[in-house]
């Protein structure tokens, strides 16, 4: 929104200038040399977005005005925090007055293209470009050279194109610049001086098969990236294309009119720029800072930044733990010797502010020995800081699917981190004072401490749920392969939507798989899983790394196999099919608690759960629930075909 306000803020000063500037600038530009035939605004880059390109392009047209007082054709580069390239060529049968004339009208024209990040503008007697890079030496673009041709029709067909050509060997012959004219049509042609004879012939050569589209025209223009070629049925350049010297008194003070007002409208431009920028910054900082202050005002949970910053080591390298899309986590070490972890956010936005808020408001409050604690933050330096405690191991996925610590975890700390995790939700879902949805579990948002207990952690995503509601109705949130359907679908949160996160993430923890690795001959994990299941052979989705302590502890790999089934039973596509937190720990903990059978997980066909993973056998299974949600859920496999986990926020 701050860039928003920004760009319309700028826009405006533009607008502003045009209505009232330019038509006093016209009313000195009645020469038809200065006609503008072609205008021309690339994109923008994030060079255009730095606060220095205003000025920076001001100094960079100042310059160029300097270098025509005695030649047509320059150059300006200015190397600072932003570069911005710029080059002018004036025809050669300008004197130099009528090139100072129509540097002028080009250089009030040019800046309607800001603050995007290339522009060209050409004028019957001269050519001015701008750029982030240095194009002197280009000739052609398929992408920007353009032609025009004007409305009025003329008998011959091939009326311009002979004397057109004529005009272009002239100017490669003759350096660069050449006229022509014969039976009533004059034409003339005008390559910029820092291209090379051949850069020159290629140039021109394209911009007579452009004018030769203008056929039975009175007039024709090609508008290329390193020459101008134009024709006409009236002698338009001055005398036999040679340059006059003499400068008339009228068209001087012309000139040093156009120039003055043009300078002063340029700083006024500027000026307005940079106060516009620097009010909204302001005020949008103010705004923060106001929520900020009105919603986290415990001064127990407060720390000063200056304390964090000495604790980091000045946020050193070596003390960063991790990173993320909303920040990078530091190992600090406060003065009392506690070891702790500082989020360090990179927001300043409105989202920021959300996240912020849920971060320290929704977990600020509760605690669980399955929940990271938040110790505190700080608001008042230049950046916001979050305070942790600090989870020596690290996060689940590290130990998972690192192969140089996939056996670190055996079954036992497994099915310790499952149940840990289940606790922890259930907690959120309905022990906390407030019903909270997570919406982002995954392997990465589970920490592991000294013992390799589990703590939830990263609470940006997450929503809190009044008691009197079924669900809420918001915006998408969360990581590709971990959300439930209905949420992707229709926007419908419930807790049943962390139920599925974590039903996807029982199966992650039990088969060392992620989720979104895809396998030819038997799909995602989630689909080999389900078909292993349809087979009775529920056993070949563990882990291999588990084979020899399966072996050894006897009654471990059927308990497998049944937190197997509760994952499925977690990931069905309807939510009111999936259990409860509350009853996933029941069926994890007691013996005798009944576990029913899982329908089919979404995003799978009925028709691919007749795949035999040895091709031995056809599989037939009848699903109560998946063929409604099939038909509404058209998403195939490719679903799950990114090779790493991507956050998606668009709330």
């Amino acid at each position: 929104m701050r860039c928003l306000t920004k760009t319309r803020s700028f826009h405006y000063v533009i607008i502003f200038y045009s209505f009232f500037f330019l038509p006093f600038l016209s009313s000195s530009s009645d020469d038809q040399r200065t006609t503008v035939s072609g205008l021309f605004c690339g994109g923008r880059s994030k060079s255009s977005a730095d606060p220095n390109y205003i000025p920076t392009f001001v100094e960079d047209m100042h310059s160029l005005s300097l270098k025509l007082t005695t030649r047509r054709f320059a150059t300006e580069s200015l190397n600072s925090t932003t570069s911005i390239y710029a080059l002018i060529q004036c025809h050669d049968d300008l004197s130099p007055s009528d090139c100072q004339l129509c540097y002028a009208i080009a250089r009030t024209r040019i800046p309607r293209c800001l603050p995007s990040s290339s522009a060209r503008i050409f004028l019957d007697g001269c050519f001015l470009r701008y750029e982030t890079y240095e194009f002197y030496d280009e000739s052609v673009s398929d992408a920007s050279d353009s032609f025009s041709c004007s409305n009025d029709t003329v008998l011959d067909p091939r009326f311009g194109f002979q004397v057109s050509e004529t005009a272009a060997r002239v100017a490669v012959r003759k350096g660069g610049f050449g006229v022509a004219g014969e039976n009533g049509v004059h034409a003339l042609a005008q390559c910029w001086e820092s291209l090379g004879k051949e850069d020159c012939r290629v140039c021109l050569e394209k911009a007579v098969k452009e004018v030769k589209r203008c056929v039975s025209r009175r007039e024709g223009r090609a508008m290329n990236t390193g020459c101008y070629l134009r024709y006409s049925d009236h002698k338009f350049y001055n005398g036999d294309g040679h340059h006059k010297f003499h400068v008339l008194f009228n068209k001087g003070v012309i000139v040093a009119i156009v120039l003055t007002t043009s300078a002063f409208v340029m700083l006024i431009l500027l000026a307005t720029y940079v106060i516009m920028t620097k009010v909204s910054k302001t005020k949008q900082e103010k705004r923060n800072l106001g929520l900020v202050s009105r919603k986290f005002n415990n001064s127990k949970t407060k720390f000063k930044y200056e304390t964090l910053e000495k604790a980091t080591d000045y946020f050193s390298h070596k003390k960063m733990l991790g990173q993320g899309g909303n920040g990078t986590v530091f190992l600090g070490i406060l003065p009392n010797g506690k070891n702790v972890a500082v989020k360090r956010l990179v927001f300043n936005t409105r989202d920021w502010v959300e996240e912020f808020f849920n971060e320290v408001n929704l977990i600020s409050g509760i605690q669980h020995k399955n929940l990271v604690k938040l110790l505190g933050c700080s608001i008042e330096g230049p950046e916001s800081l979050l305070v942790y405690e600090y989870v020596p191991n690290k996060s689940l996925d590290q130990f998972l699917f690192d192969e140089s610590q996939s056996k670190v975890l055996n079954w036992s700390q497994r099915l310790n981190i499952i149940l840990g995790t289940a606790e922890g939700l259930a907690y959120l879902h309905g022990g906390s004072p407030v019903r909270i949805i997570h919406r982002d579990i995954k392997t990465s948002n589970v920490l592991l401490d000294d013992q390799l207990n589990p703590k939830i952690a990263d609470f940006g995503l997450a929503r809190c749920f009044g008691l009197d509601k079924t669900h809420l109705s918001t915006g998408i949130a969360g990581t590709l392969g971990y959300m439930a359907p209905e949420y992707v679908v229709r926007g419908q949160l419930t807790e049943k939507a962390d139920v599925y996160s974590f039903g996807v993430l029982v199966l992650e923890i039990a088969c060392g798989t992620r989720i979104n690795a895809f396998v030819p001959e038997t799909g995602h994990l989630l689909q080999r899983v389900w078909n292993l299941y349809t087979l009775n052979r529920l056993v070949e989705a563990l882990d291999p790394c588990l084979k020899d302590e399966f072996l050894q502890v006897q009654g471990s790999e059927a308990e497998a196999c049944k937190v197997l089934r509760v994952g499925l039973l977690c990931t069905q596509a309807s939510p009111s099919l999936r259990p409860s937190m509350e009853e996933v720990i029941r069926m994890l903990t007691e013996r005798d608690y009944p576990i029913p059978s899982p329908t089919s997980p979404p995003f799978l066909r009925v028709s691919s759960l007749t795949t035999d993973l040895e091709g031995s056998s056809t599989i037939s299974h009848s699903t109560n629930s998946t063929t409604t949600f099939n038909t509404m859920v058209k998403t195939d496999q490719a679903s799950y075909t990114s090779s790493e986990s991507s956050t998606t926020r668009t709330i």
